[in-house]
């Protein structure tokens, strides 16, 4: 099954949006993580470490609400108004290759579909119409 899923992304303030959120939405965080998680090859800067990597809120059935922080340390820092991408979640491998290689057909690649070190197959892209994708996989 594939599941579409808003992907939100702050300057520093991911937790506190959050927190907001849950307390409209309800529930719990599924995953809270900060980039101090990160294997050490990554080399996160000191002032980056407490910011969230990812999280996680089930807003739904089936949507969740996820997000991180961004920063210049990271590529670059959110931007109001393109700080949001649209997370797609697939079974198979198979069809996250497929759709991320159709959607970045004449757009740009901003990180390549590979294994990741927190064990899903990922990968990110700007379609040709400026629209933001995270296509991700789960490893079996």
């Amino acid at each position: 099954m594939t599941t579409i899923n808003p992907y939100l992304i702050f300057n520093g303030n991911c937790e506190e949006a959050f927190t907001f959120y849950k307390s409209i939405f309800g529930g719990e965080f599924t995953y809270l993580g900060y980039f101090d998680e990160m294997p050490s090859e990554y080399n996160v800067p000191e002032s980056e470490k407490q910011k969230v990597m990812h999280v996680s809120l089930p807003i739904g059935e089936t949507a969740v609400l996820m997000g991180s922080d961004s920063s210049d340390s990271f590529g670059k820092a959110s931007i109001v108004g393109t700080n949001f991408s649209i997370s797609i979640n697939t079974n198979e491998v198979a069809e996250a290759e497929r759709l991320f290689e159709l959607l970045g057909t004449e757009g740009n690649i901003t990180m390549p579909l590979n294994k990741t070190f927190w064990g899903s197959y990922f990968g990110s892209l700007i379609d040709k119409f400026g629209i933001q994708w995270m296509i991700n996989c789960a490893e079996s």
